[in-house]
């Protein structure tokens, strides 16, 4: 479970709460009441890699497919203003 903890807690303990994340608790940052941050354990990052490319690929696949029409490599370099 991730322990809520405000930005200026956070920067009064930063040392404190490094030393827990390492030993594995969670933390999430909150600004004005906002989650604005998450602090994790390094090892947990890569869940985090993985979940938000699940995200993106599933957000691309429910994408309409739009005729862009036909073009040239030489139509993706042209300056037009």
């Amino acid at each position: 479970m991730d322990e809520t903890v405000s930005a200026a807690d956070a920067n009064r303990r930063f040392s404190h709460i490094l030393r827990e994340v390492r030993e594995g608790q969670s933390y999430v940052v909150t600004s004005h009441g906002r989650p604005v941050a998450r602090i994790v354990p390094a090892d947990k990052h890569e869940g985090v890699a993985s979940r938000s490319r699940a995200a993106l690929l599933s957000r691309l696949e429910r994408q309409p497919i739009v005729n862009a029409g036909r073009w040239t490599r030489e139509d993706l370099y042209k300056d037009n203003p």
